[in-house]
This record gives C-alpha cells, structure tokens and sequence, in this order.
C-alpha cells in the first residue's frame, strides 16, 4: 500500500515556476515507478510525465517537454514536477501516481489526492 500526498501547486503569473512536490508513505516507495497527471475542468486527465523506479528513465507529453522536468528522491520518498515558462493552457489540478512499471496510461495503482495549479494571462 502506497499513501501519496502532493503539495506546491498554487496561483502564478504566465511565464512563471512552480515545483511540484508527492511525498509517498511506506517503505517500498523506490520499487515504483510514478507518474505525474492532470486534469482541467471537463476535460478528461491527461498524462504529463513519468519517471521509472530508478529515474533512468523519463517520458514526458510533447506539450510539457522542455518546460517541465520530473525527477525523484528515493531517500526522501518523494518526486518532483518542476514546471517552468508556464501558461494558462497548464491550469489544472495535478495529480501523482505510482505503479510497477512506468507507462503514459492512466494505470496506476495508487493516486493522490491533487493539487491546483492555476496559470493567469
């Protein structure tokens, strides 16, 4: 079982930064993979970033790439979502996952509960 608990979200400029921060219960949070997720009001949740249980591997959606960066702390039981040169089209409660194995869908076991992220023009 994997409690996961995501913080950092916010109001900010377009243009700015916001960190987004999942800290995970339990002692085998470095066996899963996680993933980063979003959904905007009546739009469905759409799969921003992912990172394997080591973090050698990362994927990303082609909207966030070389804006945001995931990455993750296997010692703090925690992962990252580094969101730079935001913009509105970014606005939306972020969510983070975990599973066995990282992939773009929204198969994951285990979720938390959101943090808004609000972008203005």
């Amino acid at each position: 079982q994997v409690q996961l608990v995501e913080s950092g979200g916010g109001l900010v400029q377009a243009g700015g930064s916001l960190r987004l921060s999942c800290a995970a219960s339990g002692r085998t949070f470095s066996s899963y993979a996680m993933g980063w997720f979003r959904q905007a009001p009546g739009k469905e949740r759409e799969f921003v970033a992912a990172i394997s249980w080591n973090g050698g591997d990362v994927y990303y959606v082609d909207s966030v790439k070389g804006r945001f960066t995931i990455s993750r702390d296997n010692a703090k039981n925690t992962v990252y979502l580094q969101m730079n040169s935001l913009k509105p089209e970014d606005t939306a409660v972020y969510y983070c996952a975990a599973r066995s194995i990282a992939t773009r869908s929204l198969a994951y076991d285990y979720w938390g509960q959101g943090t808004q992220v609000t972008v203005s023009s």
